[in-house]
């Protein structure tokens, strides 16, 4: 009857535990699986891990509370007296260990896959500013700065009656996006002009910083196209928290007309330039032209006096 006993208010506790438990992670944010193979990795590992303390602090705190319940000194119970045994020491040294090798055996692949960049189909060069990103994209030689959108940055002012809910993704909506193809393994090279920066897009599913001097590399393959946003992780001045980053995945096709559109733009903008150039320099040869006459009558002028 007593180890009868002894069961039930076992079990009762182990439930009450569990639906607590469950209750949490239900009503609780859990990580997200992301859109790229290594997100995903981390979020299954994530789950197996969280899985495994979860049922260790199960039993753990069934046992223990069983035991304060029904162990209690009011029921007369007397604590025992010994000193140690070896066969336990054996055992709850074992068992841990063997826990860390089946947790430790995923997590070395899952790091290990993290630092594999080679075999890349693009590579985009980021540098970071204060408070600011420039984006390089290497073979298609593309290169602009993006910052914090206008609409954020006037409501962020004190003073600007602008109430921030009315604007959309505030503070993480920037100018010019991060267009990235899908199904395209990218390698990142992450360095920074000024101060250290750190460079995470959680949908992504890693974090790099970014340091003057060093070159940090990452990689990724997005496998859903969308917008995923992102900010600087890295406290790195006053506006810190204005460096959004945004990441627009579209479809390879997509991109190749983004590049296009993107390489019409600059040569436009050179021609425009050369343009300019080609006006100012006229300009000048005009200005020689009327120059040179009245430079040569004042020397005619003075020869003669």
């Amino acid at each position: 009857m007593k180890r009868t006993n002894e069961l039930i208010v076992g079990l009762a506790v182990m439930a009450a535990i569990i639906v607590f438990t469950w209750g949490i992670f239900a009503v609780g944010e859990n990580m997200t699986p992301g859109v790229t193979p290594f997100s995903q990795d981390v979020y299954h590992l994530h789950n197996v891990v969280l899985g495994i303390v979860t049922v260790i602090g199960v039993l753990v705190f069934t046992a223990m509370f069983t035991s304060i319940v029904i162990h209690r000194k009011s029921k007369g119970y007397q604590a025992a007296k010994f000193t140690h045994s070896t066969k336990a020491e054996i055992i709850w040294t074992a068992i841990p260990v063997l826990i860390l090798v089946v947790m430790a055996v995923p997590a070395t692949r899952v790091l290990i896959d993290m630092e594999s960049t080679g075999g890349a189909e693009m590579n985009v060069k980021v540098t970071g500013y204060q408070w600011l990103w420039q984006y390089e994209y290497i073979e298609e030689g593309i290169s602009f700065f993006s910052a914090l959108d206008r609409d954020s940055n006037r409501a962020r002012q004190i003073g600007s009656g602008i109430d921030p809910r009315t604007v959309e993704n505030y503070l993480l909506e920037v100018d010019n996006r991060l267009v990235l193809p899908t199904n395209t393994r990218i390698r990142f090279l992450l360095t920074a002009d000024d101060v250290i920066h750190s460079w995470w897009v959680p949908a992504l599913g890693w974090k790099r910083d970014a340091i003057p001097g060093m070159v940090n590399e990452a990689w990724t393959y997005i496998e859903e196209e969308g917008i995923y946003r992102g900010q600087c992780a890295e406290l790195c001045g006053a506006d810190h928290g204005f460096m959004p980053i945004v990441v627009e995945a579209v479809s390879p096709e997509a991109f190749e007309a983004w590049v296009a559109e993107q390489r019409g733009d600059l040569a436009v903008n050179d021609s425009e330039g050369a343009e300019d150039a080609v006006e100012v320099v006229e300009v000048a040869d005009e200005e020689q032209e009327q120059v040179q006459p009245l430079a040569a009558a004042e020397f005619a002028e003075l020869s003669q006096g």
